[in-house]
């Protein structure tokens, strides 16, 4: 039995002003949602998959910067689901870190936030997103997916 699970992510932003004559004005430029391909609950491994958030600020950016990912439809970070066929849901969960130690939230309740940093002018930074998806549950063959918002702050 096999499935599949999709990750889509939306975007967000908040803006913050310098002056009327000088606008920071940083964007989310591209999001590659992460793709969970032929997860198989009888693996003993953890299957993993690999997403990115690209942004750019450009204009006097006095204020630092910070990216966070929502909760999901779970609303909760430590335990984010993919919903799935027959109300059957798919644990998984993202990180900041290639070691998948870092949860990616926004900096509360245990999570880590990226940032804050000031971006050079004009520089595209792409973040990565890494994304884990826990072995051997047991779940309905079909196909998952999960909506998260991503915020950029400044």
């Amino acid at each position: 039995m096999r499935m599949r699970g999709d990750l889509a992510l939306m975007l967000a932003g908040l803006c913050g002003l310098t002056s009327a004559s000088a606008r920071a004005v940083c964007e989310i430029r591209n999001v590659v949602g992460l793709r969970f391909l032929n997860y198989t609950p009888t693996a003993t491994l953890p299957l993993d998959a690999t997403g990115s958030i690209t942004m750019r600020c450009t204009g006097p950016q006095l204020t630092p910067v910070t990216i966070d990912l929502s909760q999901g439809g779970s609303n909760n970070y430590a335990l984010r689901r993919m919903q799935g066929p027959s109300s059957s849901t798919l644990a998984y969960n993202l990180y900041l870190d290639a070691t998948r130690l870092l949860i990616w939230g926004n900096g509360l309740s245990g999570t880590s936030r990226y940032g804050p940093i000031l971006p050079v002018l004009g520089l595209e930074i792409t973040l990565p997103i890494h994304g884990r998806v826990p072995a051997q549950q047991s779940v309905a063959a079909g196909s998952y997916s999960d909506t998260l918002v991503v915020t950029l702050t400044f």
